[in-house]
């Protein structure tokens, strides 16, 4: 009997833990990469850093010997596939920020063996995997791409915190450097995902997931513009979409909310921005999206401010309550939050802020706002409610007491509809 292959997995984050996980699931030997020694030492003892991901799936595995993490790059060598699952950010004046996958490039390439496979999943700019990766990897490692090694580009499809979305049962999207090596990725895939979808080439492959991903860029900005249209008209946009979404055809539903987070939506659609002015293309779909999305947390903190006028208060030594930092519900993922720009403008008009959710008890440090890391969760009281002169709800975590809110709430400014049904109608109720 064969023995199932050792596949390496590069970024032990909210896409590469699971996919690591739903190989060795599937009975293949896996072993995880990580420059974070906390992660990995935290993975080797079966514990995980992830709400979503329960410690017992990943102290499973390990037990069974078919996962393991190590920080050490040396042993790329034991691997017949290579998985690059890192983060593609972008730099200042949104350009792309290929730094993680051309440095991950640098450290596996050198420890390649012939026939090695190796996958691309993060999110970037068409040609990334057949020209700046394959680039790095022939050069530090003297093999060539669909030669000496294979070469492909998988884009990821998870969707944290949805209990409906299994890693094992989205279509995977396969693009090869050649024939071959799109065959060899299909291959691997087969071992862990039920449904593979081939496509002619890692640039389809990543135009793919950047289209996925402007699609609803652009559909959350139309809501978003539409909510602020209604609003003016006395009309809650969200009886409107209730109702629309009756249509059994040519419509699909969004919902408005506060702003785009996650490491998705407000990123990608600038990789494809970026790199269509190099073929002299505008994108202007993307660029009004985002301008639209990116000025979500200003009406917020407007509606906020006409929520306290109705009470004859102003903005300036105002106490607000956040509910909900994380960027999308039932989820401890903070990436690019609008809750940190809704907190910036708050303070910036002189409110006092404080924050309740209950899966970040304390705001980890990052790059784009560091000088909010340490900053603590409250308890979610009647007293800390009421001691609040509005609760602004920004996420709509289960895990919230939205009774307890409503109760004891003076003013509720609401971005996510979700005490419509207990509030509707108050005088101390607010959309937004």
């Amino acid at each position: 009997m064969r023995k199932p292959p050792n596949i390496g997995i590069v970024g032990l984050g909210y896409v590469g833990l699971p996919l690591a996980l739903q190989f060795a699931k599937s009975n293949c030997r896996v072993l995880g990469f990580d420059i974070d020694a906390r992660k990995v030492a935290n993975l080797n003892a079966g514990r995980s850093y992830i709400l979503h991901i329960p410690a017992k799936q990943i102290a499973a595995v390990v037990k069974q010997g078919k996962f393991s993490a190590t920080t050490d790059f040396r042993r790329v060598s034991d691997c017949s596939a290579i998985i690059i699952c890192v983060p593609t950010p972008l730099k200042k004046k949104r350009a792309p920020d290929l730094s993680y996958i051309l440095n991950t490039a640098r450290e596996i390439a050198p420890h390649l063996r012939p026939g090695t496979l190796v996958v691309l999943e993060s999110t970037t700019y068409p040609g990334t995997t057949d020209t700046e990766l394959r680039t790095v990897l022939e050069k530090h490692s003297s093999l060539r791409a669909g030669k000496d090694f294979y070469l492909a580009f998988s884009p990821e499809r998870v969707d944290p915190g949805n209990p409906q979305s299994d890693i094992a049962k989205v279509p995977k999207i396969v693009g090869g450097f050649t024939p071959e090596c799109r065959k060899r990725a299909v291959q691997l895939y087969n071992r862990a995902i039920k449904y593979i979808v081939p496509v002619a080439s890692c640039r389809v492959a990543e135009a793919v997931k950047l289209t996925e991903n402007i699609f609803r860029s652009v559909n959350i900005a139309m809501v978003n513009e539409l909510k602020v249209v209604f609003e003016a008209m006395g009309i809650d946009v969200w009886d409107v979409i209730a109702a629309a979404k009756t249509k059994p055809f040519g419509f699909m539903p969004f919902y408005p909310g506060p702003g785009l987070g996650g490491h998705c939506i407000p990123v990608d659609p600038f990789y494809l921005s970026w790199k269509a002015r190099q073929y002299e293309q505008k994108t202007r779909f993307i660029e009004l999206a985002g301008k639209i999305n990116t000025s979500m947390p200003g009406h917020v903190v407007r509606r906020v401010a006409k929520a306290l006028a109705s009470k004859h208060k102003k903005l300036k030594g105002s106490r607000i309550l956040l509910l909900g930092i994380a960027y999308k519900a039932n989820v401890d993922d903070d990436r690019e939050s609008p809750a940190y720009a809704i907190w910036n403008l708050l303070e910036g008009a002189g409110a006092k802020v404080a924050f309740h959710d209950p899966h970040i008890p304390v705001i980890r440090p990052s790059r784009e706002h560091a000088h909010f890391a340490g900053c603590r969760s409250v308890a979610l009281t009647s007293l800390t409610i009421s001691n609040a002169d509005v609760v602004l709800i920004v996420t709509p975590h289960d895990a919230v007491n939205y009774s307890l809110v409503a109760k004891h709430a003076r003013l509720v400014v609401d971005s996510r509809n979700v005490l419509a049904g207990l509030l509707h109608g108050k005088s101390n109720y607010f959309k937004a």
